[in-house]
């Protein structure tokens, strides 16, 4: 059976809808809906017809059926997430499959239906996917994500696919790592990015004022209260609401926070009626979120709804390849066409040193070097990465620089990690708590064959 092209399509250069369902009710349905939004819409049975339409032209959103007669909605998610990244794709799955829906997400599509198919759900489905599409053709702001190691290619190609996505994500990695950038480059592809990104640091919010931060409150409510005001929610709608830090709401506010999330309204303090909102949530935190289930300060419940996709951030320990960009980058930041050099004997003290505060601690680093550099020329002293209140020799160096003392101890962990594991380097970068990638990177400094 070939493609069948709809008779209702209109002229001209308009978005291009590309629908797959074997049968043809529900073909007929979407496609009359898609028509009545001024859409162009092509209607395939199969996983082969729908790729033959693709192969014959462009789309700005496919939706597809789970089940077809030659494969399953999952093999047309990964097959235009591999050929055809820049499509939106959405998936329609049987009433109550959550399995389905979340394997679906997990693959790269961007949201998806439930049986049977709801005509208003449809048309905000469309609508938020043609934003994507629209912003998918803006610049690209990924490349603020600075560095060319095979983690961030990872985290970037994430971003890209993420965005496309209306699932709730949740960002993990250490403090400085960058989960916040992460966030707003998420917001900035996805069908949210004429919205507002709020912002929210969890943990710097008292108690007692939790609930009136985040859902607001009429006048009147408590003391204090002389006007109207809106909350976080209010303030994301139609955007991305950003939670960091989230392991430190406590569990009253996750119980409150699991509810807007499940029903999409929020109330006021003070207002017996609910309104609804439609926020995007994307959380963060430098904790591990899973122990916190475990011991119990963090709702089961609450985690399996943030967490259906989970990006990572990798610390800077696992990437120290980028290290010269990231200065280059910074520096640029800090003092743009006058910035220092960094001599060679910096950069290597900066290539040993474990930056326990990342990417933010290397910013703060050579912010002060820029201050105290002479003529120009940033050398190791000016970055004063030897912590000044010990006082005299660190213990055990002797009269070896530090650069030489630090190399020491990285080498004799190195190769202790080896003796242990039988020269087994997947297995010493697992004893060391480094990526294979990132031994590698430090076998080579160091020398060790």
């Amino acid at each position: 059976m070939s493609v069948v092209r709809s008779e209702r399509r209109p002229r001209g250069e308009l978005s291009r809808v590309l629908v797959i369902d074997d049968e043809p009710d529900i073909r007929e349905l979407i496609d009359l809906t898609l028509s009545r939004m001024g859409l162009a819409a092509a209607c395939a049975g199969s996983v082969s017809e729908a790729r033959q339409a693709l192969a014959e032209g462009e789309f700005q959103l496919c939706l597809t059926d789970m089940r077809l007669p030659d494969g399953d909605g999952l093999e047309v998610v990964r097959y235009i997430s591999e050929h055809h990244a820049q499509t939106p794709v959405a998936v329609i799955t049987a009433f109550g499959s959550t399995e389905n829906a979340v394997a679906a997400l997990k693959a790269g599509a961007f949201d998806y239906l439930a049986k049977p198919v709801g005509l208003e759900q449809l048309r905000a489905l469309v609508k938020s996917a043609l934003r994507v599409s629209d912003n998918q053709r803006q610049d690209d702001p990924l490349r603020s994500l600075t560095g060319e190691s095979v983690a961030m290619q990872q985290v970037r190609a994430l971003i890209e696919k993420l965005a496309r996505s209306q699932a709730p994500i949740y960002i993990s990695g250490e403090s400085g790592s960058g989960k916040e950038l992460a966030a707003r480059l998420i917001h900035a592809r996805s069908a949210q990015a004429s919205g507002p990104f709020v912002p929210v640091n969890c943990g710097a919010i008292p108690e007692n004022l939790m609930e009136s931060e985040f859902f607001g409150y009429r006048k009147g409510a408590f003391t204090g209260a002389e006007s109207d005001r809106d909350g976080f929610f209010q303030a994301a709608n139609a955007g991305t609401l950003f939670l960091d830090e989230v392991a430190d709401l406590p569990l009253a506010m996750q119980v409150k926070l699991l509810r807007v999330i499940q029903e999409k309204r929020v109330r006021k303090v003070g207002v017996a009626t609910e309104e609804p909102v439609d926020v995007r949530i994307v959380c963060a935190t430098h904790r591990n979120l899973r122990d916190c289930v475990e011991k119990g300060t963090f709702r089961q419940d609450l985690y399996y709804r943030l967490n259906v996709i989970e990006l990572r951030m990798p610390s800077l320990r696992d990437r120290m390849e980028d290290i010269p960009m990231l200065v280059a980058a910074i520096l640029d930041k800090l003092c743009g066409a006058a910035m220092p050099k960094v001599s060679p004997a910096a950069l290597q003290a900066l290539a040993a040193y474990a930056f326990p505060g990342n990417v933010r601690e290397l910013e703060n680093v050579l912010e002060r070097a820029t201050a105290l550099c002479s003529d120009g020329v940033i050398e190791p002293g000016d970055l004063q990465l030897a912590p000044d209140e010990i006082g005299g020799e660190i213990p055990g160096r002797g009269s070896e620089t530090l650069d030489d003392y630090i190399n020491r101890l990285e080498r004799q962990a190195i190769l202790e990690a080896l003796q242990k594991t039988e020269g087994n380097r997947t297995a010493a970068a697992r004893l060391l708590g480094v990526t294979f990638r990132s031994l590698r990177y430090r076998l080579e400094r160091l020398g060790i064959e």
